[in-house]
């Protein structure tokens, strides 16, 4: 289960970085024009140049003055303003729930006020068994401003349960039929991670401890009302995108 979840996070990391090294072709044609795309073709009488728009440019030999291939400079981080990131995960590890890989997607609005630190707020949904929706606080702090630094990060916050107030759970008696009052609690999560950046696109990947409390309430057969917990204490391994 792991090795199947790992595979896919660290293809999407490599496949964008790798774009991240892709250069640049650049056509400068005698009359002074600038072309920037990709070359498709280069024969001893045409060039051919597909530009981002995908129009593609078709200059005889005679036009052109020279091209090269231009690698993207690193212009350096951002330095304050705001941000938006969209990151997906799975919650992994042994213990007693019976969810193996709970699957968490979320959205951070932040503000970086000093290339390093940056706060956050943060939402989404979580699949621990029913759905929940997490609200919480981030501070991220960046060890370098290189273009591939590690961070750390904590956050802060509580999960609230999505659906109705009752529904059906995997009941140990199905005869029964008896509803559960599902309900969220405490999250926590404290960890690490490196981020890459990519002109205006910065990709990372985290690894952090995350602590997460649930419960339901059951009426059994004697109509007692009874509460179950769930506590996940586990490792949260997340891919994510920043703008």
């Amino acid at each position: 289960m792991k090795k199947n979840i790992l595979i896919p996070i660290f293809l999407i990391i490599i496949t964008f970085q790798s774009s991240a090294q892709k250069t640049k072709d650049v056509l400068y044609l005698k009359n002074g024009s600038v072309i920037n795309g990709t070359l498709t073709e280069i024969t001893d009488n045409q060039y051919k140049i597909q530009t981002s728009d995908g129009s593609l440019f078709i200059f005889s030999a005679s036009e052109v003055d020279k091209f090269i291939r231009e690698t993207p400079v690193f212009t350096g981080r951002k330095k304050t303003g705001f941000s938006v990131a969209l990151e997906a995960g799975f919650l992994v590890g042994s213990q007693s729930s019976k969810y193996d890989s709970p699957f968490s997607f979320n959205s951070i609005a932040g503000y970086t006020f000093d290339t390093k630190n940056s706060l956050g707020l943060g939402s989404g949904v979580e699949f621990l068994g029913q759905a929940f929706t997490p609200l919480f606080f981030e501070y991220k702090h960046l060890f370098y401003e290189r273009k591939a630094a590690p961070f750390i990060f904590l956050r802060s916050g509580l999960l609230f349960h999505l659906g109705s107030d009752k529904e059906q759970g995997d009941n140990y008696y199905p005869q029964y039929n008896v509803p559960r009052d599902f309900s969220g609690g405490a999250s926590l999560a404290i960890g690490t991670g490196i981020s890459w950046v990519r002109e205006d696109i910065e990709t990372y990947l985290s690894f952090a401890y995350r602590y997460a409390q649930t419960s339901y309430k059951e009426t059994n057969y004697n109509q007692q009302d009874i509460t179950f917990k769930n506590y996940y204490n586990r490792l949260e391994l997340k891919v994510g995108f920043k703008f």
